[in-house]
Order: C-alpha cells, then structure tokens, then sequence
C-alpha cells in the first residue's frame, strides 16, 4: 500500500524549457512570439478568406482553410506555455494538464499528415484528371475527407492519452522539454512502457508513414503523366508550380517527424528531439502561410481585396 501511494505523489510536472542562459530566453521569447503572432494573423486571414471569397470556394482552398485552421490551433497548444517559460523559468503543468497537451499535439499533428495527403489526391485528380475533376471532388466528397482526417488524428491521439493516463508516475518529475511530449512523459513512468512504446512504434508510424506512401504515389502519377501524356515543355512544368507550395509544406513537416516518431523510438528525449520538435510546432505553421501566400497568384489577390476592403 505504501508503495501505491509513493507511485501516485506525482500530480504535476516541470517543464525545463530550451535553456537556462537568460540572454537567450529573452532572444527566444521574442522570436517565437513574433513566429506565434505571424501564424495566428496569417493563418486567421487565409480562413476568413477561403470563407468571404467566392473565387476561392475550391477543393483545393477548402482543404488550404483546413490546413490554416490546424496550423493556428497546432502552435496554440504549445507556444503560450513556451513563451511563459521563457519568461519565467521552470513551467509547472498538471498532469491533466499535461495530457491535455500532449493529446492536442498529437491530434492536430496527425490531423495534418493525413490532410496533407488528402491535398496531394486532390492535385492529383485536378491535373491528371481535369474533365472528372468537379465530379470526383464534389462538396460532398471533400467535406467527408476533411472529417476523415480530423477524426482519424482524434482517435490517433486519443489511444495514447487512454494508455498514458494509465501509466503511474514516481520519482522524479523533470520533463526535458518544452511541452509535454509522449517520449518525455514514457521516460518517467514507474510502470512498464512496452505496450505504450509498442503503440508509438506500430501506430504512429503507420500515421506518418501511411499518408507519406499517399502522397509519393500522388506525385509519381502526375510526373508520369507531365512526362508521358503532355507534349509541350510549358505545359509540363504548370502542374509542379500548382505543386510547389504542398511539396515544401510536405518537406517542412516530414523531415522533422520522421526525425522524432518512427522507429527506433528510445524513449529518449535528446535536445535534438526539443529543436525538432519546436521546428514544427512554432516554425513550420509560420512557414506553410507564407508558402501558400508568396507562391500563390489567387490567394495573393485575393489578400489584397480583403484588406483592401477593411482599410
């Protein structure tokens, strides 16, 4: 009985943060918050957009609104308690807390591998199959795929927060990191871990890895048929520059998470893992805005009619 009770001291964790030198958490502190500032106004403005503007009431926008919406929830989950870290020191988080975090993250990061994919089929159907186009992605067709993708990131991270909270914590409660992340967290459980590492190596693997093997196969069919079925030298490099922004956006999120998920996941939470992990959870939803903005005519005009409108 004692040793129950000594497992179940543990109700809240310290999150040490990226680093203890004062100079730099002030430098930082500015940086993220300017990086967190820039993604929820850009972000905000593509999804007010996609909704006012009738040019814009396209699969491929629909999907963009989806993507802006994930990107200001996605670094809403873990940079304000970064920011106050850096502020502040040492974070202290509940454990509910905690998993209410961790949950988040998973959620909307998986959310967003899967949607990636869903935006990599529709690019495919538009340029290698134009004439089907408006009837393969039908309002119908790409409402069902959105919800499929949300759900699925729910249900994804909704089996590691069940088989978290059933982990019981002792000792010491530090957590290496910025946020609370699952490899952290399973690093300081009393109780076995195999079936939790079990289902990271298995199924968040299968997360990643699923959508990623959509997406190659996607752009193999549209450069065999830029190079097999178009005959102009113009007309084959339109449909990569209608590509570009999803393929850095894919780049931006894959590199790191395959760096962090796939296996052989440790356990371990190295300072490769933070920096990876801040990558795409405060840089990457920065960065797709201005990808999508910079590389994109329709979008760019239409920001200009938007704001035109509100000055």
């Amino acid at each position: 009985l004692a040793m129950l009770n000594e497992t179940e001291v543990i109700s809240e964790f310290i999150l040490l943060g990226l680093t203890d030198i004062q100079g730099l958490q002030h430098f930082f502190f500015i940086s993220f918050l300017l990086l967190y500032l820039t993604s929820l106004l850009g972000n905000g403005a593509i999804v007010t957009m996609v909704i006012t503007e009738p040019q814009l009431h396209t699969p491929m926008y629909f999907f963009l609104g989806n993507l802006s919406c994930l990107d200001i929830f996605y670094s809403t989950v873990t940079v304000p308690k970064m920011l106050t870290g850096f502020l502040f020191g040492h974070q202290p988080i509940s454990f509910g807390g905690c998993l209410a975090q961790f949950h988040f993250f998973h959620f909307l990061g998986s959310t967003e591998a899967v949607l990636l994919a869903t935006m990599a089929y529709d690019r495919y159907v538009a340029i290698c199959n134009p004439l089907r186009y408006a009837l393969v992605m039908s309002p119908r067709t790409c409402l069902l795929l959105a919800v499929a993708s949300w759900s699925t990131g729910f249900v994804h991270a909704m089996m590691h927060s069940v088989m978290t909270s059933q982990l019981s914590f002792c000792g010491h409660n530090h957590i290496h990191h910025v946020f609370c992340d699952i490899n952290p967290l399973l690093n300081l459980a009393c109780s076995s871990t195999s079936l939790n590492m079990t289902l990271l190596n298995v199924v968040t693997t299968a997360i990643v890895l699923g959508p990623f093997t959509l997406i190659v196969l996607s752009y193999l069919y549209i450069i065999s048929f830029a190079f097999w079925k178009v005959r102009s030298q113009e007309g084959r490099w339109k449909p990569f520059s209608t590509c570009a922004s999803h393929l850095t956006i894919v780049a931006l999120l894959y590199i790191p998470v395959l760096f962090n998920y796939t296996p052989p996941s440790s356990g371990s939470s190295s300072k490769r893992d933070v920096q990876v992990s801040l990558m795409y959870s405060a840089v990457t939803p920065a960065l797709n805005l201005l990808i999508y903005t910079l590389r994109n005519q329709e979008v760019r005009s239409a920001l200009k009619k938007t704001l035109g409108r509100k000055i």
